[in-house]
């Protein structure tokens, strides 16, 4: 299975809400269009998680336990 960072996991949460895989990408991918110039590193966790994403299974996906943790 895919290892996704703290940071990674935290974002799928915000953007998860109930989603399918699919789904949660193309949130995030939508979201992308609306990242201002300087917000460089919430793109790159964006793109790196949607690569990590796109790589892995729908049973993968449904595995994954996604409860925000910001206390780490």
């Amino acid at each position: 299975m895919t290892n996704f960072t703290n940071d990674e996991m935290n974002l799928m949460c915000i953007y998860s809400a109930g989603s399918s895989r699919a789904g949660l990408m193309q949130k995030l991918t939508e979201m992308k269009k609306y990242l201002e110039r300087d917000e460089v590193q919430l793109l790159a966790l964006t793109e790196s998680t949607l690569a990590k994403l796109g790589i892995m299974t729908d049973e993968e996906f449904g595995q994954l336990e996604l409860y925000p943790d910001f206390d780490i």
